[in-house]
């Protein structure tokens, strides 16, 4: 695997990072949050004479392409331009823009919590609060300063080809994955690829130890980069069971009758939330603004729970009949603000253990 070409050091030295703040519940808040923002007609105006809005996202291109293509019927002649890369990828192409004076990104979703401490530390983020955000979103979902909120919520799951593997020999847990059967018969995303993976990879070096990776990098596993590639190697039979990857894709493949079936670990599934914002030098505001708004809304947040198998904070979305309540799915603790910190640590780690 051909490693990043730059950094996150290197781009906070770059862009001239300031003082830290949290996440979701910031420890020093800048400002209040702005007031809560209505969808107006001036706005869809406006919106429509810029004519496009650019979304860079790690959603898995798909879903993403859904939502865009919803934003496109509700609001004609505002046309969305997706980007979809890994988070990690995500995050440097911003470094890199950025710091060569480059403002191409109007929205951000990554499943990377952690870039939005850096991108608001740095001051590049505009403070703009969904009305829906504003009424329906609770407090550890939502940044104190307005700049960004949960667009996107899941876990990474384990994994089994049902053709390959039978029910009551699949595993259970992370611990199970270390049985001998299992030598060449997993697949596992990387952290330096993936936002999901280097979340899951923090809360589980810390709740497992490293020894537990240690352990797993001796399974002979074969490495892949996106969260989303797991669940399609599966899903092709190329191995019988995935050691991380998204529950959402999990549920896409389902949904299409493919013979796969998600496990939630005993020792819990690593918690991931995916944020929206809102860039200050977006190249187009008022549409910027439109979509934002237009992500946070039911009618959206149920399109992703339903096609894109994505959990959502709003209360007024329904969970799609069949798949476990998210409520019940036992989750480890998320905390970006300590991914943000370690992230270059998980890393380096990783990869000399599992050689990629």
């Amino acid at each position: 695997m051909t490693k990043p070409i730059i950094s996150r050091r290197d781009i906070l030295k770059a862009s001239g990072a300031l003082a830290a703040s949290g996440a979701f519940g910031s420890t020093r808040v800048l400002a209040a949050a702005p007031p809560a923002t209505t969808v107006t007609p001036a706005l869809i105006d406006a919106a429509k004479k810029e004519g496009k809005v650019v979304f860079y996202t790690s959603i898995d291109l798909p879903v993403a392409e859904k939502l865009a293509k919803a934003f496109e019927a509700k609001y004609p002649g505002i046309a969305v331009r997706v980007e979809r890369t890994g988070a990690e990828r995500v995050f440097q192409r911003i470094g890199q823009e950025y710091a060569s004076r480059i403002h191409a990104v109007d929205v951000v979703n990554s499943s990377d919590a952690a870039h939005f401490i850096v991108w608001k530390r740095d001051g590049i983020l505009l403070p703009y609060v969904p009305e829906d955000v504003a009424k329906f979103y609770p407090d550890e979902h939502k940044d104190p300063d307005g700049m960004y909120a949960t667009y996107r919520a899941w876990v990474c799951v384990i994994g089994y080809n049902t053709k390959l593997v039978k029910p009551e020999d699949a595993p259970t847990s992370y611990a199970d994955l270390l049985e001998p059967k299992w030598v060449g018969k997993i697949v596992k995303a990387h952290p330096s690829y993936s936002g999901t993976i280097m979340t899951a990879t923090y809360q589980m070096s810390r709740d497992l130890g490293w020894g537990y990776f240690e352990k797993l990098a001796k399974q002979k596993v074969m490495q892949v980069q996106s969260s989303a590639d797991p669940p399609k190697k599966l899903a092709l039979g190329e191995r019988a069971v995935m050691a991380d990857g998204n529950e959402y894709n999990i549920f896409i493949e389902k949904d299409k009758g493919t013979p796969v079936e998600i496990v939630y670990a005993t020792e819990g599934s690593p918690l991931i939330v995916g944020p929206n914002a809102v860039f200050k030098n977006a190249p187009n505001p008022n549409a910027a603004k439109l979509f934002q708004s237009f992500c946070f809304s039911p009618e959206a947040q149920q399109l992703s729970a339903d096609i894109g198998g994505l959990r959502s904070i709003h209360p007024q979305v329904k969970e799609k009949p069949g798949r476990k309540p998210f409520g019940e799915v036992k989750k480890m603790k998320d905390d970006p603000a300590a991914v943000e910190k370690m992230s270059e640590e998980i890393k380096a780690r990783y990869s000399k253990l599992f050689g990629v």
